[in-house]
């Protein structure tokens, strides 16, 4: 199949590593002209008797000119991160000599790979499947523990075992069903009704279980957007200082010092809480407080935690209600966090119960002194993960992945309505095949053009 208007069966060769300066740079070749385009111009091992998985050291020579030392590595097919041949030169991480490297490389019958196309190619030849190829994306833009946790978990396909268990089993009970296709005039089952529905009931649990995990995978994946909210004065730029452990906001007495967002990252236990300091709510005095209020809203209405701010030493129990009942909104997960303890200390949380501040959400703190902060980060993390952070789970973070399997889903409930209303075995059969493509699409074993390029554009140029 052509990739990108190109042909797949050409070498390739990109640059595996970041540009720009650094101790050395990666050029990397696939295809079956890999060995024998680096031969050309390799002083040193006879690459044509190479062994595989050795590292050769010699000199990159064109035209009788050196361009530099460096170190070749050859794998070949198919034991090789694409299937194919494979040839790695890693040289010195001068721009200049890796481009002269690759333009020496470029003056034979290669070109220059597309984005992703050497993992294109190890899809394509077996070497993973679609949802592990996506992973090693995930994995390269990694930002957190949490993150590359998850990343290699997939790329080492515990995910596709999983669907590919299910599929199994799906696929049996369909092959039964048009069997009786088969035998329609002798009116015989070969499927198993009951059994069917048995098992469609146990895999709607898993895959129901795959779906919601994906809020889960995003905010790992993506970080999880938090809010502190409050009214002016309340604390809350001395509050993201504190947790970040650092002057990152500027911390007055003179109320509406915060006039627009600020964002900084929080890594509790591996994962990552993109906080957002925003303005506090009052009524506005000018034109910007009005678009910095607003723009708090917004904020709050992105996010997947607010971190509700206020001073104990000013607010009751009807103005802190009040707050709360402005800014919670659905079912966004949040915490009251009462500020100013050192101002206060007999403050309760029955002080300020009510239908939105309920005991477990009360966070007595003094942010200036830093007191209970490490609490609070505790309780930040148990809030987004109340149900058990559990690595070892299946976790979906792709948005393509959830959409099958919400697809799936549906189809699965449609084939139990049809058992539950005795409809014909083809009909039963065509809903489970549309099952089994919803469930190969996410793995590659079925796949089309336009999916494949989509994807691996995405990557970056060199993996």
């Amino acid at each position: 199949m052509p990739y990108l208007g190109q042909d797949l069966t050409d070498t390739i060769v990109a640059l595996a590593t970041p540009p720009g300066v650094s101790a050395i740079a990666v050029i990397r070749l696939s295809g079956k002209e890999a060995v024998t385009a680096v031969a050309l111009i390799f002083e040193g091992k006879d690459l044509s008797t190479a062994d595989p998985n050795h590292v050769y050291f010699g000199s990159i020579v064109k035209g009788g000119q050196l361009i530099d030392e460096v170190l070749v590595t050859c794998f070949h097919a198919p034991r090789s991160y694409t299937g194919e041949d494979v040839v790695e030169i890693s040289c010195h991480g001068s721009p200049y000599v890796a481009q002269r490297i690759l333009e020496v490389i470029l003056k034979g019958d290669i070109r220059m790979a597309g984005p992703g196309e050497f993992t294109l190619r190890a899809f394509l030849n077996g070497k993973m499947d679609l949802s592990q190829a996506e992973a090693v994306a995930d994995l390269i833009a990694s930002t957190s523990q949490s993150g590359h946790d998850l990343a290699i978990k997939q790329m080492r396909g515990g995910f596709s075992r999983e669907l590919s268990q299910l599929r199994e089993r799906l696929i049996h009970f369909a092959s039964l069903l048009e069997l009786e296709l088969d035998f329609a005039e002798e009116d015989v089952d070969f499927a198993d009704r009951d059994k069917l529905d048995s098992l469609i009931r146990e895999i709607l649990v898993v895959i129901t279980r795959l779906i919601r995990s994906f809020q889960l995978g995003n905010v790992i994946k993506r970080g999880v957007p938090t809010v502190i909210a409050g009214r002016p004065n309340a604390g809350k730029s001395t509050l993201l200082n504190a947790l970040l452990s650092e002057e990152r906001a500027i911390v007055s007495e003179i109320p509406g010092t915060t006039r627009d967002t600020i964002e900084e990252i929080l890594n509790i236990n591996g994962v990552e809480f993109r906080l957002i300091d925003t303005a506090g709510l009052r009524e506005a005095q000018d034109q910007i407080e009005v678009m910095g209020v607003q723009r708090t809203l917004e904020k709050i209405r992105g996010s997947a935690l607010l971190l509700y701010i206020f001073d104990v030493a000013q607010l009751d129990r009807e103005q802190v209600g009040a707050d709360l009942e402005k800014l919670v909104t659905g079912s966004l997960p949040y915490l009251a966090v009462a500020n100013k303890m050192d101002l206060n200390p007999y403050a309760k949380a029955e002080d300020y119960k009510s239908a939105l501040l309920t005991e477990d959400r009360f966070i007595p703190i003094s942010a200036i002194n830093e007191m209970n902060i490490e609490y609070l980060k505790e309780r930040i993390f148990d809030t987004i993960f109340s149900d058990g952070y559990q690595q070892e789970s299946t976790i979906v973070s792709n948005s393509r992945h959830h959409e099958a399997l919400v697809h799936v889903r549906d189809r699965l409930e449609t084939v139990r309505e049809g058992l539950s209303s005795g409809i014909t075995g083809d009909l039963l059969a065509l809903d489970i095949r549309h099952a089994l493509h919803y469930l190969g699409e996410i793995t590659g074993e079925i796949s089309t053009e336009d999916l494949l390029d989509n994807i691996f554009r995405k990557f970056c140029i060199g993996k």
